[in-house]
């Protein structure tokens, strides 16, 4: 079977059945793929992607760790998000074999194979690490967060695993750069994929110029200082979404839902965590003298929410910072 000159040639082992509903939706007629957007500049949102775009992001990442026909790739992740669905289209792309695993944190190992490349988010660092055998998997591409300074070593005591953190969102089909983990590199610098350049707007946020993609440019609301006009450093976001463990955490919604139960002013904002990327937190004002029982407001919240979205711990200040106007003035702990 052929799309657009790339041969689907590639065996999927597949015995969870988790990537079924996806290739089904890649081999029919329609010429694009929906998506939900990560939602870090807003709400989720579902968007079309179209299957050209995503087979020339697959050739990028192809040829740059050179993928090929006979060559292994592992995916943990789910296909229902970006990550997990560009994994599929690399092996269909390339006609390498695709073996899928069931998403977990605590690392599956359903399969004994040495692997060419694989894809995993922050939080499943440790668990592959400590699972896995010396060159079980040539290459690593870690997205859906930061990486933190302990994963970051942790990956660096594997010198057996060529370990890159990727920067990319749904609307650019997966990552759009890469930042190479290792003694030579620093973190956060991140070089394009060939074909894809950089640039700032007013704000001081990354431009991505992609004059082979459809969408041809896009702005970011990712906060960058340009090293060349194809490579960066990441320096953070410009809006109050936290990303954790690949999880966008809206800390409006969060705060809308658990309101009723937390009789003072607050606010939901991240620290970083070595697990998580960043975790949320909860942020309490109160000048009383006599303490109150935090464990029973969270357990509350957790009646409300997610588990994913609880804030791991309430932190209490006697005074909140505010603007002029009377409105909180956010900060990361």
């Amino acid at each position: 079977m052929e799309y657009s000159g790339f041969k689907l040639a590639s065996m999927i082992n597949d015995p969870f059945n988790l990537a079924a509903d996806f290739v089904k939706e890649w081999v029919s007629d329609k010429t694009y793929v929906e998506a939900y957007t990560s939602g870090s500049t807003g709400s989720p949102k579902l968007i079309r992607l179209k299957k050209s775009d995503m087979l020339i992001s697959a050739k990028a990442t192809c040829e740059i760790f050179d993928i090929t026909c006979g060559s292994k790739l592992y995916l943990p992740l789910s296909t229902e998000y970006i990550a997990g669905k560009m994994m599929v289209v690399r092996a269909l792309a390339s006609g390498a074999d695709l073996y899928v695993d069931k998403p977990s944190n605590n690392y599956c190992g359903s399969y004994c194979n040495k692997f060419d490349l694989a894809a995993i988010v922050p939080s499943q660092i440790d668990g592959f690490l400590d699972n896995t055998p010396e060159n079980y998997c040539r290459q690593l591409i870690v997205g859906g967060g930061s990486v933190s300074v302990k994963q970051r070593d942790g990956l660096l005591c594997r010198p057996d695993i060529k370990s890159f953190s990727t920067y990319g969102m749904t609307e650019t089909c997966s990552h759009v750069a890469l930042s190479a983990i290792s003694h030579n590199s620093e973190p956060n610098v991140y070089k394009g994929l060939p074909g894809i350049t950089f640039s700032l707007d007013k704000r001081g946020c990354l431009i991505i110029n992609a004059p082979a993609f459809s969408f041809r440019q896009l702005v970011t609301n990712d906060t960058a200082e340009l090293i060349s006009s194809t490579s960066f450093i990441l320096t953070g976001r410009i809006d109050n979404v936290i990303n954790s463990g690949g999880i966008k955490i809206h800390p409006e919604k969060v705060e809308a839902a658990i309101d009723a139960v937390i009789p003072y002013p607050f606010y939901i904002t991240w620290r970083f965590s070595d697990k998580w990327g960043k975790e949320a937190v909860l942020v309490i004002e109160n000048s009383e003298t006599t303490a109150f029982d935090t464990s029973k407001i969270l357990m509350k919240i957790r009646e409300r929410l997610p588990h994913e979205q609880c804030p791991k711990e309430i932190i209490v200040l006697n005074e909140f910072k505010r603007t002029s106007s009377g409105k909180i003035i956010r900060a990361h702990l």
